[in-house]
């Protein structure tokens, strides 16, 4: 993030491409190779998932052409891309991290492999869509493990010793693997039960008629020689079609749908008091709300009565072996996307933004940063914002940027700080 300065602005010089946030598609431990930095969701087919990463393939993760699955308590679809270095058959580091550690409901690690920092995110048994990546540089994967250690109640927290990070372990990679399961990625399109019984009876079918041609041709007896003119097979030559990948801004969420949703679960989440427990933050997302309560006095079952009388329905809640948190979660349901074409280069943005918050004399945090879809690397200008105001509020100013994606906006205390990413021309 950028250094605040007396103006009321946080504002860096553009940042090179080599120092945005980079990523790999694997590490190796101990002579094997593992892949990370998968794009996660919900399964939904357990029975035949191949048919739901095909769907995503289509409509998620657009170039998707290998997956895996995470079995358990919440099933989950693993997606990846060979073109950006994942290969068949090599082992997910995901899968094996979170069956071997499997006490832990929600996790937060960051592990220090031969290729960079891996960091591995777990909320209620769910590998979060943006919590399995492997950052070549440590200053990346360390400001995603301070971003995400603001949010309470983390089972295990993992972190290099050399970080000095309180309430945090260091564990061996190599140990933590042996104890996990081993899952490998698999082709989407690779076939499967009926079209894999339908290509070995044609073999068969095939190998036979082979066969009987050989018989017929070399055994059988010959009444008349016939002349045999060997003609040269033509070289077919197959050109790849390269896969388009849509840009990042093609199927974003609607920036006033997310920040009224946000604003309605949120207000209805800290209005849910009982004494005795104090709510201790909530976060949104795209994907919906978490909110955790701890107890300073009182008993249980007084915050349970409290959120079952509070007409909210939860997809998680978990209790810790103390009785003294708990943790929810609320889904959003018909996410409402667009189209939102950036109409705005960086240098343009930076000083529209920079005018807007010096006349209103406030502070926002600014940064460059670069997304890649398939082939492409495009880039956004990232900020920060912390504000007495809620969603409500900032409507109008941050529905005038096209191009704009809400990531997260976490309420605590009075204080609503809000993050996001706006893409440029």
């Amino acid at each position: 993030m950028a250094e605040e300065i007396e103006s009321g602005f946080d504002l860096e010089e553009e940042t090179p491409a080599t120092e945005s946030k980079e990523w790999a598609s694997s590490f190796t431990v101990d002579g094997v190779q593992y892949a990370a930095s998968i794009f996660w969701e919900s399964l939904q087919n357990i029975e035949a998932p191949f048919l739901d990463a095909k769907e995503a393939a289509e409509n998620v993760l657009v170039g998707a052409d290998l997956f895996c699955v995470k079995h358990g308590k919440s099933p989950q679809l693993g997606l990846a891309v060979s073109s950006q270095g994942f290969k068949k058959g090599m082992k997910v580091a995901a899968v094996a991290a979170v069956t071997a550690m499997s006490d832990a409901s929600s996790l937060l690690a960051v592990f220090k492999v031969d290729a960079g920092y891996w960091y591995l995110c777990v909320r209620n048994d769910v590998i979060l869509s943006d919590g399995d990546v492997l950052f070549v540089k440590e200053e990346d994967a360390r400001e995603q493990f301070m971003s995400m250690l603001s949010v309470p109640d983390w089972s295990k927290k993992i972190a290099p010793e050399e970080w000095g990070i309180d309430e945090t372990e260091q564990k061996n990679i190599s140990e933590v693997f042996a104890q996990g399961l081993d899952v490998q990625l698999e082709k989407i399109n690779a076939l499967r039960g009926t079209e894999l019984a339908i290509v070995v009876v044609l073999s068969i079918a095939a190998g036979a008629w082979l066969v009987m041609f050989i018989s017929n041709t070399f055994f059988a007896t010959k009444t008349q020689e016939n002349k045999v003119v060997t003609r040269r097979a033509q070289k077919k030559v197959v050109k790849e079609v390269e896969k388009i990948v849509p840009a990042p801004w093609e199927s974003m969420v609607e920036t006033n749908w997310i920040l009224d949703n946000c604003r309605e679960k949120i207000q209805s989440l800290v209005s849910i008091s009982t004494p005795g427990w104090k709510n201790s933050g909530v976060t949104c997302t795209s994907s919906g709300v978490v909110t955790s309560w701890r107890r300073e006095f009182g008993r249980l079952s007084w915050i349970e009565m409290a959120l079952s009388y509070s007409g909210l329905t939860f997809t998680n809640k978990t209790v810790d072996d103390r009785g003294t948190s708990v943790t929810v979660s609320v889904p959003f349901q018909s996410i409402k996307k667009v189209n939102s074409i950036p109409n705005k280069t960086l240098t343009q943005l930076r000083n529209m933004i920079n005018d807007l918050f010096q006349t209103i004399n406030m502070t926002i945090s600014l940064s460059q940063g670069q997304v890649k879809a398939g082939n492409k690397v495009y880039t956004s200008l990232n900020f920060r914002l912390n504000s007495t105001y809620d969603p409500n509020v900032w409507k109008p100013m941050l529905t005038k940027f096209s191009g704009l994606k809400i990531n997260s906006i976490r309420y605590n205390n009075g204080v609503w700080n809000y993050e996001g990413t706006i893409y440029v021309q």
